[in-house]
C-alpha cells in the first residue's frame, strides 16, 4: 500500500487505481484507521457504521441522527428497538410520550391506560367517561337503564292461575301463567310451568322457570289448525316506550330463549293491532341453518324497523301482540306474506310463508320457551330480571285472585241490599288495567246481627269501577242470598277463590 501525504497532493483530476487486490482506496489517519474506503465495486464505506452503494441505498448501523427526512420510506424490516422518549426531539413537553405507554406492534398496543382529555380514559379493565362521552344512541339508540323490557313475565316465574292445564280446542284464554294466552283450533295442549335444569343454558343466566306447550293428542295438520303462546301488551305502554313505530330508522328488538323437541323452523311473529292491522313474521331457526335444532335451547334476537303502516293508540287496549308459534295451517300462510317484512294481515289469512308441520303430527310434542325481552333499540341487551314481588304486581293489573286455601276463602265487609243480595268492597293489591270480569263458584253471606250465613252460585258482578282513577276498591255485588235486606255482614268466597280478571 503506497501511503500518500494529504499536504504534498496538488493538481490532481483524476486518481486510476491497479487492478487485483489494490483496487481499493482507502484513507486512513496517521494512526493506522482506516476513515474512508471505495471497493471496486463502487460502494462507499464511511468508518465502520456507513455505507453507500452506487444505486443509492444508504446502510447505517448504530445510530442515526437527521434533521429532515423527505419522501416515502418503505421496506422497513425487522424489530424496531426500544425509543427512550426522553431522547425525541421535536415533541412539545405536554405531549407526554414516555417509555413503557406506548408499544407498537401489529397496528398499536396500549399497555397502561389512554386518557382522552381529562372526561375519558380506555384501559384494559373497561372505559370510564364523565360528562357526555358515551351515549345511549352510540349503543342501543336508546336508555341502556331503567326498565326496558315490554314484556311481563318475561322470565315465566308467575302463575296464579295454575301450573298446568290441558287446553283444548277451539280454545283463545289465560290459563296457567300470567300473561300468555295460548291458542289452539282443535285437539288438546297441556300447558305448563316447568323448572329448568342446572344444566340448562338459561339457568346460567338467572333464569328458573320455563313455560311448555305439549302436544297431548297429536293435533295434527289440519288446514285450519294453529297452536301458539300470545302475550299482548297494552297500547300505551308501547305509544310511551321511546319507539317511534312508524319511522323504517327505529327499531325495537326481541329476544328469547326456545327449545323444542322436533326439528323444524318456528315462527315467531309481532302484531300491531290497532288501526290496519300489520304482522311481521320470521322463521325461528338456529344460526346454523334452516331449522331450529331438536332438544337444544338457543337464543334468538330479532331486530325490527318501525313501519309507516303502524298504528298505536295511547290508552289500555292492545298495542303488540307476540306470538310464539309451533305450526298453523294452510289456510293462515301464503306466499303472499313475508317474513322478516311487515305485512297486512287480510282477514286472518296469507299472513306469511308456509310453515313446517311436523311438530303439529307429532304426539307428546314439546315447546318450551323462557327470557322473552322487547326493548326499544336496535341492540339486545342482557335480560331484565325483576324482583319477584315488582314481577307479581305488574301482573296483578290484570288478574288477581283471592285464594286461603280452605272452604272459605277470604272474608270481606259486605252489606245487605235487598232480600237476596250483598254489596260488597274488595281491596284490589294494584289497580285494574279495565272492569273485570268476576269467577267465584260459590258465595257466603254471613249476618252479623243473627250470626247466620246463607250461601249462593250465583257469579258476582261488578257494580263500581272507577274507569278514570283505577280504584284500589271493586265494589261488586252478590245475588242469590236470601233474608238479609240491608244488614251488615260479611261475605267470602267458598269453595273456590275469587278470580278477577282484566286481561287483555
Amino acid at each position: 500500500m503506497t501511503v500518500i501525504n494529504p499536504n504534498s497532493i496538488s493538481g490532481i483530476t483524476s486518481i486510476t487505481l491497479p487492478s487485483g487486490d489494490g483496487n481499493v482506496l482507502t484513507i486512513h489517519t496517521n494512526d493506522g484507521t482506516e476513515r474512508f474506503r471505495i471497493d471496486s465495486s463502487g460502494n462507499v464505506k464511511i468508518g465502520t457504521a456507513a455505507t453507500i452503494s452506487p444505486d443509492g441505498d444508504l446502510f447505517v448501523t448504530g445510530v442515526c441522527t437527521a434533521t429532515t427526512l423527505s419522501g416515502a420510506a418503505s421496506g422497513l424490516t425487522g424489530a424496531l428497538p426500544a425509543i427512550d422518549g426522553s431522547a425525541l426531539t421535536g415533541i412539545a413537553a405536554t405531549d407526554n410520550v414516555r417509555t413503557g405507554i406506548l408499544d407498537v406492534a401489529g397496528i398499536a398496543t396500549f399497555r397502561n391506560d389512554v386518557n382522552i382529555g381529562a372526561a375519558v380514559t380506555i384501559s384494559e379493565s373497561g372505559i370510564e367517561a364523565s360528562g357526555i362521552g358515551i351515549t345511549c344512541a352510540n349503543i342501543n339508540g336508546t336508555q341502556i337503564g331503567g326498565r326496558r323490557n315490554l314484556v311481563i313475565n318475561g322470565d315465566m316465574r308467575i302463575a296464579q292461575r295454575a301450573t298446568t292445564n290441558n287446553t283444548a280446542g277451539a280454545s283463545s284464554t289465560y290459563k296457567t301463567l300470567d300473561r300468555y294466552m295460548v291458542q289452539i283450533q282443535s285437539g288438546t295442549l297441556t300447558e305448563s310451568q316447568q323448572d329448568l335444569s342446572s344444566s340448562d343454558t338459561p339457568y346460567t343466566l338467572g333464569f328458573r322457570k320455563y313455560m311448555r306447550i305439549l302436544n297431548q293428542s297429536g293435533i295434527g295438520a289440519g288446514a285450519a289448525q294453529y297452536a301458539e303462546i300470545d302475550q299482548r301488551i297494552e297500547a300505551q305502554d308501547v305509544a310511551q316506550s321511546g319507539w317511534n313505530y312508524t319511522s323504517s330508522s327505529s327499531y325495537i328488538t326481541l329476544s328469547f330463549w326456545v327449545r323444542a323437541s322436533v326439528a323444524q323452523a318456528y315462527v315467531a311473529v309481532v302484531y300491531s293491532n290497532d288501526g290496519t292491522q300489520r304482522h311481521y313474521p320470521f322463521e325461528i331457526k338456529d344460526s346454523g341453518g334452516s331449522t331450529l335444532s331438536a332438544d337444544t335451547w338457543t337464543k334468538i334476537t330479532k331486530t325490527i324497523p318501525g313501519d309507516s303502516g303502524i298504528t298505536v293508540n295511547n290508552d289500555n287496549g292492545n298495542g303488540l301482540t307476540l306470538s310464539f308459534i309451533a305450526t298453523y295451517g294452510t289456510n293462515y300462510t301464503s306466499d303472499s306474506g313475508a317474513f322478516d317484512a311487515w305485512n297486512t294481515t287480510g282477514g286472518g289469512t296469507n299472513r306469511w310463508p308456509d310453515m313446517t308441520t311436523t311438530w303439529a303430527t307429532t304426539t307428546n310434542a314439546t315447546f318450551d320457551i323462557t327470557g322473552i325481552q322487547l326493548e326499544v333499540g336496535s341492540q339486545a341487551t342482557a335480560f331484565e330480571h325483576r324482583g319477584f314481588g315488582e314481577e307479581l304486581s305488574l301482573c296483578q293489573r290484570y288478574f288477581q285472585k283471592f285464594s286461603g286455601g280452605t272452604s272459605d276463602q277470604y272474608m270481606f265487609a259486605s252489606k245487605g241490599n235487598g232480600s237476596n243480595s250483598c254489596d260488597v268492597g274488595i281491596p284490589l293489591n294494584v289497580p285494574l288495567r279495565a272492569s273485570p270480569t268476576l269467577a267465584c263458584a260459590a258465595h257466603r253471606y254471613f249476618n252479623t246481627s243473627s250470626g247466620t250465613y246463607t250461601g249462593s252460585t250465583t257469579a258476582p258482578t261488578v257494580i263500581g269501577f272507577d274507569a278514570t282513577l283505577h280504584s284500589p276498591m271493586l265494589a261488586i255485588n252478590a245475588s242469590g242470598v236470601t233474608s238479609y235486606n240491608n244488614a251488615v255482614g260479611n261475605w267470602c268466597p267458598y269453595a273456590e277463590p275469587l278470580s278477577i280478571d282484566s286481561e287483555l
